[in-house]
């Protein structure tokens, strides 16, 4: 029996997604911290009131999709049991290690406006992501080798993020329509995400992640799980390479949801925002509770749901050992 956590990526920011955690008391110092780091723009009133482009910037998108998931660890605390599972989403495994209690949380928000900075400082003008569901992985490597973009995210049930340049990802978004794909989304992130051609950001990234002294192993019992094979992180060292590796290469988020739930996940909460991952899990483990932040209206809603959910599969436990 354990919770899984699930931090976020990038492009699902909106304006109601501090909804829960804007006045906890918990989190006053990120939001205080993330202000700074946002040119005196209070992250909450930026969403409440930025323009869609200002939310789905790089640099002040992942400040804020990591916000979200550190203030809603820090406004749940104890709802939190020791011993969870932690993985993140692209930026969000940058979180993971906030959330999971190897990076300090003001030190998280610092680590990914650096890793956002390196990202831009690589990228072109006009790349960014897609989204393809329904076609094979093997039809997908074909486009993507075809028109010179690449598979950036791998997720459950033959869905793909693919990163590129925006006429690539036109061409490739056009020719998997016309074999009737299931699903096509042009994605509101800036940057071809997890490919090669941000080798130059991981680089720079691995520098800054030299700046910071994890805490290894974190106080809680966390198991936080790499991002580019899912796999468990048990060197502190070989962790940070993994993270740095990242923003140019493949993440095998499939991976991840499965190293969950092998290593005992049996409820899953996403952090937000956004319920995108929560819904992964949903489709793929039918039988597993999965929830977002985003689907409750208080955070006394969220900690008597993980309250029902893991004393009723410690129940169940109890009875099956008895």
């Amino acid at each position: 029996m354990a919770l899984a956590i699930l931090c976020s990526g990038q492009g699902r920011q909106h304006a109601d997604m501090f909804a829960l955690t804007a006045d906890a008391p918990e989190a006053a110092g990120l939001f205080a911290h993330a202000t700074k780091l946002l040119g005196g723009k209070d992250p909450r009133d930026l969403v409440r009131s930025g323009s869609d482009e200002a939310l789905h910037r790089n640099r002040a998108g992942q400040i804020l999709c990591t916000l979200q998931a550190l203030a809603a660890a820090a406004a749940l605390g104890v709802a939190l049991p020791r011993g969870a599972i932690v993985a993140g989403y692209s930026v969000g495994e940058v979180a993971a290690w906030g959330v999971g209690g190897l990076f300090e949380a003001t030190d998280t928000l610092d680590l990914v406006a650096r890793r956002a900075e390196a990202m831009d400082a690589t990228t072109r003008a006009g790349d960014g992501l897609i989204f393809v569901r329904g076609l094979s992985r093997d039809d997908v490597d074909r486009l993507c080798e075809h028109y010179g973009a690449a598979v950036a995210i791998v997720n459950p049930g033959d869905a793909f993020v693919i990163g590129g340049g925006r006429e690539a990802l036109q061409a490739i978004a056009g020719e998997a329509r016309s074999v009737r794909a299931a699903r096509v989304v042009h994605l509101s992130v800036e940057v071809a995400s997890h490919t090669r051609q941000l080798a130059a950001a991981s680089a720079a990234f691995r520098k800054s992640l030299r700046l910071v002294s994890p805490t290894f192993p974190p106080a809680a019992g966390a198991r936080i799980l790499s991002g580019i094979d899912g796999a468990p992180v048990i060197s502190v060292e070989a962790g940070l390479d993994k993270l740095a590796a990242q923003i140019s290469q493949t993440v095998q988020w499939a991976n991840c949801l499965q190293g969950c739930v092998e290593a005992g996940a049996t409820v899953f909460l996403e952090l937000g925002p956004g319920h995108a991952l929560s819904a992964m899990v949903a489709d793929t483990w039918r039988d597993l509770p999965a929830r977002s932040l985003d689907d409750f209206r208080s955070l006394q809603g969220v900690r008597s749901w993980l309250a029902h959910h893991l004393s009723r599969q410690g129940r169940a436990t109890d009875l099956f050992r008895s």
